[in-house]
């Protein structure tokens, strides 16, 4: 079992960031961001993944993003700036100090690490786990997809589309007055830009999951993309030893 430490971090306007580590202190750093609704105890830490990293001998560093997990959700409208969740990707950044570093997330931490490397920010290597191309260029749908989950939780049914994005977000415990603002504030990520991003890119996807369409489109796109299938749905990949196998192997290359 490998211990987690917990710390919290100033977000971009001060609010606490819970950051989950685990791996030696003074190994090579791993940025990871977990999906919608999620946190990074199940993304990442409840199925063995950071393990697995760690004893790859990664530093294993994992935020609760705004409005998840240990982090706080605050209501007002001014937290959720456009693209609030690069702001706060890069206060983490600057809070702990990370310069040479791997970049990876699943879902939306997925989409986030693409905007973020659009944006300029240059990890040695980056992973976007559960993306496909349309996720990163057609945003607006499925926001409000999650956007009607949420207004649906009070009766929503079982043969709804929406009924499992509801009960895993009730299982999570999220808060939708804060999860709602947090969908309204992302912004589109400049596909052009992220073309000409020259880093060695892995697009981890499970075989059966195209919540965000097409995984082995996005890595064509891509400039230094490789596309690693694995096992799984959206949702089921997650508990599969094989993603935090690949994302090791990847993360070891050369």
């Amino acid at each position: 079992m490998t211990d987690t430490r917990i710390t919290m971090v100033p977000g971009f306007d001060g609010a606490a960031l819970a950051v989950h580590e685990v791996g030696d202190a003074d190994a090579r750093p791993v940025l990871l961001l977990h999906g919608l609704f999620s946190s990074a105890e199940v993304n990442w830490i409840k199925y063995g993944h950071a393990a697995t990293l760690a004893h790859a001998g990664f530093r294993v560093i994992m935020p609760d993003l705004r409005a998840h997990g240990l982090s706080a959700a605050p209501h007002d409208p001014a937290a959720y700036p456009p693209q609030v969740l690069i702001r706060d990707a890069r206060a983490v950044i600057a809070a702990l100090e990370l310069d040479d570093f791997d970049l990876g997330g699943f879902s939306l931490g997925a989409r986030t690490t693409a905007a973020l490397l659009a944006e300029g920010v240059r990890p040695r290597r980056a992973i976007l786990a559960g993306m496909g191309l349309e996720g990163l260029a057609g945003w607006a749908r499925r926001r409000q997809f999650f956007l009607d989950a949420i207004a649906k939780r009070d009766t929503v049914k079982r043969d709804d589309p929406h009924f499992m994005a509801v009960m895993f977000m009730k299982t999570m415990k999220i808060d939708p007055v804060a999860a709602q603002l947090l969908l309204e504030s992302p912004g589109d990520v400049d596909l052009d830009a992220l073309r000409q991003v020259d880093l060695p890119i892995q697009v981890v996807c499970g075989t059966e999951d195209e919540d965000n369409g097409s995984a082995p489109a996005l890595a064509r796109a891509l400039h230094n993309a490789v596309y690693a299938p694995i096992p799984g749905t959206h949702m089921s990949c997650i508990t599969r030893p094989e993603l935090g196998r690949v994302m090791s192997e990847f993360l070891q290359g050369d």
